[in-house]
């Protein structure tokens, strides 16, 4: 047998691999494992406890840092932070606020657009919490990074730096408009470029303009879309630096509530600082010698010292040579995007719908015409805006007429809807165009206003109008007679073109044909206040305007209105006061002049504007009132029923001490008594009328209220006693008060009427025929009356009897009421005390013989054991007041009596202190004082 070969091993041998057996390791296997241990810095990954953070655990340092970051999105999560770490701390905005606008501004110009929008959003969250005076310091740093923006290459940075523009303008426009001329150019060529100056190129131009609209393809929306866009952001930066220049008293132009110069007429207005604001804007402050005692009307006095002429130019427009050179930049880049609007817009020529405009062709025209009528507001002097408009009406007024007036006036053409399919990208991209609805009412408002601005005065050697303004005139007088609806800056406008009308064309067909339809809608009803008041504005300073001007003077509408003017006060009343106010505003000025056709209307209406009552005079705020009161003045005649509603007004409190002294004042002067009149002014009341005037006034009641009060008897007044004859009703001690000043006011008139003894005479024949058979009187009128008589009273005319016990009967109670006072309610009741005090002792120290009348009346028997202390304190008080010691040592006897009896029925076992006090004041008065005066007879015989 062969003997069996052994097999041998070879190399690389396959390795069968069997199911379900682990795969056995190769050789050359490396082994991974490994074992770690981990590293603690623990200052590396120590928390910032500094401040507050984001919920990443970011600063505001580290936010502000990654803004440097090259990577687009680190940025953009960056401004997310900030702003989320600004709205939850937004103490962090004063500490980094100049960080922050400097980091934030830089990436306005950043290549990346989420970058900029969210920058954009974290501005305009800065612009709603920081005010202007904090950001005012970095405003040249905002304008420089804004311009990079609005200049930049790429068309996406211009377009997202409207959207930094329109944050600037919402919340910051002063900042901005402080030093317009870099953003002008830069808006300038947003839309333009410039011309190369060659030869042949020049020679086309006959105006030499050297700019030209541009047109960029690769925008993402179309170039009347980005030109009506950065018109639309133009218009609101020059109404920003017209707002923000100071205005002339008088300009027609702004809308405000002192428009046409009739708010501040005839006031002095303080003039309130504030010297941060002016620190950053050139307002000129008037500065005055003398106190303001000769001022000088035009002050040349700046906060901050002026630049020269040169560089005022260049950076601002406070000249007019400055303004007219920007405007023959824009206006011809103007013209040429409303040519190519209307162009597109009818590429036809179809006569029968010029007129009919697109809404992209209509927004178009009208920020081309916004843009023009703020042209020739940026010069607040007047005299420069008179010349800017005759260098626009030199320059362009064929233009004008051309392009604007050939289908005036306009309206919206009807363009049917079709349904496309809804393209999200391009939506986006028109969504970066502001929508702006203009109607083409506010267009053609707006046309007049710029048109009607380039008419001149009417003369001899100058060229007529007529041929363009007919249209307008038209136009105007259509829209404010067929009551259309308007809104206040619309109707604004309209009565700013009226009034340049008016005094361009100078003609009284012309004035009296608008002023009829400007008052056909003064009629209208459920005006708002700002637009009745904007009314009656235009129509005062109108008629303030009158002379001097022969097609105003005398203006039918004019006199309609005035007289229209009483009679809409009575039925506006109390309901409206800031409109009532205006109203009487209005009728004081016309009034002052003279106007008869009002004078006669306030005659009219006069009993029922100054009912105490119902009236305005008594209903409207205090001002109003002292308005209403001046304007008695001017009354051609004061009937019976007006002074007696105007002495219920000053005797009611409705109006105030001082007005009602006023209107006493007036009503002197205008009668003939007061011997004071003003060129041919005759007197407006007879003399009987105003003497019952005066008297109706003193007694501070009417006849009805008297009449009522004697019905009612001792239920509502003090009842009668042996002390208190008359029963005196209680004033309140405002209305006491009050009747005090009246009554004041009364004497000084009735003393300067001429003779004192017939004015005396005058006023006791009153009493004895009107008061003397009372018996209730009220307090306030008992004093008035003794302080008229002790002022009126003249020695050679003694008073009757009657009157004489009346008012010894009024001094009594008023004495006794006196002493209650004291003891009820002593420092409620000091002034009323003083002033009852004061009368009846300048009227026992004054009026003859009345103290022995007072004292007559005094029985002591009669007394209750409770009224012999007052009597007592009385008499001590009387004894003390050392004006009347002669009165009593003339009737020492009769006072002597009275102690007696009080010293008799003084039934207490031990002298009482009010008589211990009442013996030594009587001691020290009467018994030492009777030797010194025991020969003077005369005295005697007359007290």
């Amino acid at each position: 047998m062969k003997a069996k070969k052994k097999k041998r091993q070879d190399d690389f041998q396959k390795v069968k691999l069997k199911v379900g057996k682990k795969k056995p390791k190769a050789d050359n296997a490396t082994n991974t494992n490994f074992r770690t241990k981990g590293i603690h810095l623990t200052e590396q990954l120590k928390r910032d406890t500094s401040g507050p953070t984001t919920h990443r655990q970011l600063g505001i340092n580290d936010l502000l840092s990654q803004l440097h970051h090259y990577n687009a999105n680190v940025k953009h999560s960056a401004l997310l932070g900030l702003r989320e770490l600004l709205s939850l701390n937004p103490s962090l905005l004063e500490q980094h606020l100049s960080r922050l606008l400097s980091e934030v501004a830089a990436v306005f110009t950043d290549k990346d657009g989420n970058v900029r929008v969210a920058a954009t959003r974290v501005l305009r969250f800065i612009a709603q919490s920081v005010p202007a005076e904090r950001v005012a310091p970095f405003s040249p740093l905002l304008s420089a990074h804004l311009s990079c923006a609005m200049t930049h290459i790429e068309t996406g940075i211009q377009e997202d730096a409207m959207k930094v523009l329109d944050v600037l303008l919402e919340h910051y426009p002063a900042l901005l408009a402080a030093r317009p001329a870099v953003l002008l150019t830069n808006f300038l060529e947003l839309i333009s470029h410039r011309q190369n100056s060659g030869g042949a190129k020049k020679a086309q131009d006959a105006k030499g303009r050297t700019w030209a609209l541009s047109v960029n393809p690769s925008r993402a929306v179309t170039s009347q879309q980005w030109r009506l866009s950065v018109l639309l952001r133009l218009g609101r930066f020059l109404q920003a630096v017209v707002e923000e220049r100071p205005v002339e008293e008088g300009d027609m132009s702004v809308p405000t509530d002192g428009v046409f110069g009739s708010s501040g007429e005839g006031q002095l207005t303080p003039l309130h600082l504030i010297w941060e604001e002016l620190t950053y804007s050139k307002v000129g402050v008037k500065v005055y010698e003398h106190a303001g005692a000769k001022p000088t009307p035009h002050s040349t006095f700046r906060l901050r010292p002026e630049v020269d002429a040169g560089a005022a130019v260049g950076e601002s427009l406070d000249s007019a040579e400055a303004v007219q050179s920007f405007a023959a930049t824009l206006v011809p880049l103007l013209l040429e995007v409303w040519v190519e609007a209307s162009t597109s817009d009818c590429p036809w020529n179809n006569t029968e719908g010029a007129h009919l405009l697109s809404p992209d062709a209509m927004s178009v025209m009208f920020q081309v015409l916004s843009i023009l009528q703020l042209l020739r507001k940026l010069t607040p002097q007047q005299e420069h805006q008179d010349a800017l408009d005759a260098w626009f009406r030199k320059e362009y007024l064929g233009d004008f007429k051309q392009h604007f007036m050939k289908n005036f006036p306009y309206g919206t053409r009807d363009t049917p809807k079709h349904k496309k399919k809804v393209n999200l990208k391009r939506s986006k991209q028109t969504a970066a165009v502001p929508a702006l609805t203009v109607e083409p009412l506010a267009l053609n408002i707006t046309l007049c206003q710029v048109m009607v601005s380039l008419s001149q005065r009417q003369g001899l050697s100058r060229e007529t109008d007529g041929d363009w303004l007919t249209p307008l005139r038209t136009f105007v007088r259509d829209t404010l007679s067929n009551e259309v609806k308007l809104s206040y800056r619309q109707l604004h406008m309209l009565l700013g073109t009226v009034w340049k009308m008016v005094f361009t064309q100078r003609s009284k067909t012309v004035t009296e044909d608008l002023l009829a339809a400007v008052y056909f809608y003064y009629q209208q009803r459920h005006l708002t206040l700002q637009t009745r008041s904007l009314l009656l504005s235009f129509y005062s300073k109108l008629y303030l305007q009158e002379q001097g001007h022969t097609h105003i003077a005398r203006s039918k509408v004019l006199c309609r209105w005035l007289a229209s003017l009483p009679v809409q006060l009575c039925q506006l009343g109390h309901r409206n006061p800031a409109l009532s106010a205006r109203l009487i505003q209005s009728i004081h000025a016309a009034a002052s002049r003279g106007n008869k056709d009002l004078l006669n209307s306030l005659q009219t209406q006069a009993c029922r504007l100054y009912d105490p009552q119902e009236g305005v005079v008594v209903l409207l705020p205090a001002e109003s009132q002292q308005r209403m009161v001046q304007l008695l003045y001017f009354l051609p005649k004061m009937s019976q029923s007006l002074l007696a509603n105007l002495s219920c007004c000053c005797t009611a409190g409705r109006i105030s001490a001082g007005l009602a002294a006023s209107l006493i004042h007036i009503v002197h002067l205008r009668s003939s008594l007061s011997g004071w009149s003003v060129g041919s002014q005759e007197a407006a009341l007879q003399d009987v009328d105003y003497i019952s005037f005066l008297f109706s006034t003193l007694t501070g009641f009417s006849s009805d209220k008297l009449a009522s009060l004697q019905e009612a008897g001792d239920d509502i007044g003090l009842p009668p006693s042996p002390l208190s004859p008359l029963s005196l009703y209680p004033t309140p001690l405002e209305q006491f008060t009050h009747h005090w000043d009246v009554v004041e006011e009364i004497s000084h008139c009735m003393e300067t009427l001429g003779s004192k003894s017939q004015c005396f005479d005058i006023l006791q024949n009153g009493i004895c025929k009107y008061l003397i058979k009372l018996g209730v009187v009220p307090d306030s009128m008992a004093a008035g009356l003794l302080r008229a008589v002790s002022r009126l009273l003249d020695l050679s005319v003694l008073p009757i009897e009657p009157v004489l016990r009346f008012l010894s009967q009024c001094c009594l109670s008023l004495l006794a009421l006196l002493i209650t006072l004291q003891q009820e309610a002593p420092a409620d009741t000091n002034h009323k005390r003083e002033a009852i005090w004061g009368a009846c002792v300048s009227a026992l120290s004054s009026v003859p013989r009345l103290l022995r009348m007072v004292l007559q009346l005094l029985r002591v028997g009669d007394l209750s054991e409770e009224e012999l202390p007052q009597l007592g304190q009385i008499l001590s008080m009387l004894l003390q007041h050392t004006p009347i010691h002669n009165q009593l040592l003339a009737n020492a006897a009769l006072l002597q009596e009275i102690i007696q009896h009080l010293t008799r029925y003084s039934r207490g076992t031990t002298r009482e202190q009010w008589l211990t006090d009442l013996l030594y004041c009587y001691s020290v008065t009467v018994a030492h004082g009777s030797s010194s005066h025991r020969g003077n007879l005369g005295l005697r015989d007359m007290y």
